[in-house]
């Protein structure tokens, strides 16, 4: 049976709509419109009298394989690789359970995560949509090396490319950097070539594969953006150039702050000191950069990183709350976590409130542009659902088509 949702606020992943109501029928948006053309409607009533009805969440750029943990690289290679896929599926789940109903998976061990991504996909199994890299692409040395594919010289990695593309990957991740979470790195340098990098993106796009980069210092961010990266990842050490050069070809930044945020938190908790010694030397520079790219009106989109340091699945609309805290608007924020998040997953039709979406859908308490806490806290989720039906939440609607995680 047909599901209405009526009497609350809508974002329909652009603006705040009121007096609407949204029509889902057989797991698709049917309708969108004012709540007057919907008098003597068919269909279960779910009433949001008091509170917002959003699109699912996306979260572009998490680590289902990782858990949180202080130091998750050695949480890793403690687990068998059934006990990795059954915490990448957990993972998984946690996220749906969070309101993130889609995921972009930056970077996997030995492509278990695959596994979890077309059951879920298929929907044998309950989580999020996901999209996953398979293994990052890193130099010899470079940050991921203990996880990724290293490739040295253009050819290596226009190969590993195509290893990724062969295996199964959804999009292309290369390390254009140094990192936080790798020992003896520096976030600032540059690790592939230029000449490296554009042969590796093109040959992604050359098979229809989005591309991103791990690229956190300002060198090796040109030499993503100039060789057709289409996000960059993390963004620390923006510059006026950089920021020109990315809006001028519509590179997407995916900031997320909740990863450094999350290890200054809790530094002393376990976690490695030289990753909170490179987080405390980057982390001005990082809120500096969103502020300026968000200021000449690049396209943010939300990710954050989840799996690294107290970095917990599940969690992730927090990032919402720390895109507002450096400067974004509540609605641009809101924007980053659905529409242009979508435009940038290319995950179909999802990531909006409009005929013929998907329906994955969020209601949160109260109104989120007012206050972002409404939904970046998840106690404020009243019902979280996928694909029509109802995941969590919704205790008063007992006649609700719902799923069930196992």
């Amino acid at each position: 049976m047909a599901t209405l949702f009526s009497g609350g606020l809508i974002f329909d992943g652009n603006e705040l709509l009121e007096d609407h109501a949204v029509l889902v029928d057989d797991g698709i948006i049917s309708r969108c419109a004012p709540t007057s053309e919907f008098v003597g409607c068919d269909a279960v009533l779910v009433d949001t009298t008091g509170n917002t009805l959003l699109p699912g969440l996306f979260d572009c750029h998490v680590h289902l394989v990782f858990s949180g943990s202080a130091d998750p690289f050695q949480e890793l290679i403690k687990l068998s690789a059934g006990g990795v896929t059954i915490k990448a599926f957990e993972n998984a789940q946690a996220n749906l359970l969070g309101g993130i109903t889609s995921v972009r998976d930056c970077g996997g061990k030995d492509y278990l995560e695959f596994a979890v991504r077309d059951s879920c996909n298929a929907g044998k199994t309950l989580g999020p949509t996901i999209a996953a890299a398979g293994r990052l692409i890193c130099m010899t040395g470079g940050h991921g090396n203990n996880i990724g594919r290293v490739a040295d010289g253009v050819d290596d990695v226009v190969r590993a490319v195509r290893e990724q593309i062969h295996a199964g990957s959804d999009l292309i991740k290369i390390m254009a950097t140094g990192g936080v979470m790798t020992p003896g790195v520096n976030p600032e340098d540059a690790h592939y070539t230029a000449e490296e990098m554009v042969a590796g993106i093109s040959e992604g796009h050359r098979f229809h594969k989005r591309c991103a980069s791990h690229a956190q210092g300002r060198d090796g961010i040109l030499n993503a953006v100039r060789g057709g990266i289409d996000s960059i990842e993390h963004g620390i050490f923006l510059d006026e150039v950089c920021i020109e050069e990315m809006i001028n070809r519509n590179t997407y930044l995916v900031p997320t702050l909740a990863a450094i945020n999350n290890i200054l938190k809790h530094a002393g908790s376990g976690i490695p000191d030289y990753i909170v010694e490179k987080c405390e030397r980057i982390s001005d520079a990082h809120r500096k950069s969103i502020q300026q790219f968000y200021s000449a009106g690049g396209r943010i989109a939300m990710g954050t990183d989840a799996g690294t340091p107290f970095n917990l699945h599940g969690h992730n609309a927090l990032e919402l709350r720390y895109m507002v805290d450096v400067g974004m608007a509540s609605i641009d924020a809101l924007r980053a976590a659905t529409s242009v998040a979508s435009d940038l997953c290319d995950l179909g039709h999802r990531g909006r409130i409009a005929e013929g979406s998907v329906a994955d859908l969020l209601v949160v308490a109260g109104n989120p542009v007012d206050d972002i806490d409404q939904v970046a806290v998840q106690s404020n989720h009243l019902g979280v659902m996928k694909g029509g039906r109802a995941v969590s939440g919704f205790s008063g609607v007992p006649d609700l088509d719902r799923a069930r995680l196992i």
